[in-house]
């Protein structure tokens, strides 16, 4: 039997509407090469924003000095209430020795600078969280007297974080006098 032509031509048609198979998503491009298993990947440390220009002209860390005293003798601790001390100055009265710390986890320098002197202390890291790194100074070290006395301000200044400029008030002369007596 034989069909007539429309009728084919039709089917033709209908058919050729039928959309075509979807196209398979392409192949993701070659990922990049991934360092060996052992290798531990490289970190970088974070850069360390100084502050800029001259320390007298610093702006003051936010923060306040509180003195306390405890079984192991005095502190005297700066920063904003409520929070971790930015800052601390500890008589050790069994030691007999003052430590001066400020927060961070690297051993390293600590420039002290003050009104009539400055001096670089050797710091290490204390061991215990929050991370502070401290140097241990003799009490009857001149650099506690500049200190106690500076002009308004001292900075501690340091590789490993952020130097700063802190104010000057009785706290610390009442720590540095209470590892001296």
């Amino acid at each position: 039997m034989r069909l007539p032509a429309p009728p084919i031509a039709m089917a033709l048609l209908l058919a050729s509407c039928v959309s075509p198979p979807p196209e398979r998503a392409p192949m993701p491009k070659s990922l990049e090469p991934q360092a060996p298993i052992n290798t531990p990947p490289t970190i970088s440390p974070p850069s360390i924003s100084q502050p800029k220009g001259h320390w007298t002209d610093w702006t003051l860390a936010q923060g306040s000095w509180v003195y306390r005293r405890d079984d192991r003798g005095s502190i005297a601790l700066y920063g904003v209430p409520g929070r971790d001390a930015l800052v601390t100055l500890r008589c050790d009265t069994a030691r007999g020795r003052i430590f001066l710390s400020r927060t961070g986890n690297s051993a390293g320098a600590l420039t002290v600078r003050t009104s009539s002197t400055s001096k670089s202390l050797n710091i290490l890291p204390t061991g215990g969280l929050p991370a502070y790194v401290a140097a241990e100074v003799a009490p009857v070290d001149p650099l506690l007297d500049a200190i106690a006395y500076s002009r308004g301000r001292i900075a501690l200044e340091t590789d490993s974080v952020t130097s700063i400029a802190i104010p000057v008030w009785s706290e610390i002369g009442r720590v540095v006098e209470d590892c001296r007596s």
